[in-house]
């Protein structure tokens, strides 16, 4: 089949010719759109939220490689605060937090209840709640947050005789008690929800009673920016976390669950 015709200095198109060019010029340039577009550097979305230090390390990490393996694209930024910040856009995108609220212009998602618990380590050897006048108290208070519940509102209920509930360590940060407890310094009372790893793995145990029941934690955020694709696939990173607790879960003691995952 002739393509083009040759006379001197010039090539002229046969019809043929000119059909096959229509089509292999349309193919070139989507090939070298598709090029341009692979070579130009992926669009990233920066999002921040909100927390608790407890929540943010024991909670929200050890599963932050899920969001990572699912949307590479998206930068996370975890902020950890005992204060409600701005959801503006601007300090933060969305916030876990104690209570229900109120909170005006925001849309609520209940994530896990809150039960807390007398722990410490196995070491310690506590069996009854008449043994706690023996051992220190460990303490949470921050000047920015009230503690949802003291030692003082566990003594109203568990009335153990001669207990001091204002003595013992005090710390600023959870997650500190939590490490106290760990190196057998004392008796913690803490969210069941955020210490089920060790206490599943008899690091900690719950020697005893009362269990005090408390306001969940919640996720909230404008509702509005559900409609950005990134603030979606955040949001439903941090609802999806919300899994039977048959299934297992990232070790804390693994400095790296992605990599065991693979």
């Amino acid at each position: 089949m002739a393509l083009f015709i040759r006379r001197p200095r010039q090539l002229i198109l046969t019809a043929q010719g000119q059909a096959l060019l229509n089509v292999l010029s349309s193919s070139f340039d989507t090939i070298a759109e598709t090029v341009t577009k692979l070579r130009r550097p992926p669009t990233r979305y920066a999002v921040t939220i909100s927390t608790t230090p407890a929540v943010g390390a024991r909670w929200l990490l050890p599963w932050v490689c899920l969001l990572r393996e699912a949307h590479p694209q998206i930068d996370l930024s975890i902020q950890v605060s005992h204060e409600a910040v701005a959801l503006d856009g601007i300090v933060a995108d969305m916030a876990i937090r104690y209570g229900v609220g109120p909170w005006p212009g925001l849309a609520m998602e209940k994530l896990f209840d809150n039960v807390f618990v007398p722990t410490c380590s196995p070491s310690l050897g506590l069996r009854e709640p008449a043994e706690l006048v023996h051992h220190t108290l460990l303490h949470f208070s921050s000047s920015q947050a009230v503690p949802p519940v003291s030692w003082a509102s566990w003594q109203r209920q568990a009335k153990v005789p001669g207990l001091d509930v204002s003595a013992g360590l005090v710390f600023s940060d959870e997650t500190h008690s939590i490490a106290a407890a760990l190196d057998g310094q004392g008796v913690a009372l803490m969210s069941r929800y955020l210490i089920e790893d060790e206490l599943r793995q008899g690091r900690l145990v719950q020697p005893f009673g009362p269990e005090l029941m408390e306001a969940p934690f919640c996720l909230v955020y404008p509702p509005d920016r559900l409609k950005e694709p990134s603030i979606a696939a955040v949001r439903d990173w941090v609802v999806g976390l919300m899994v039977p607790m048959s299934r297992e879960r990232p070790s804390l003691d693994n400095q790296a669950p992605c990599m065991a995952r693979s």
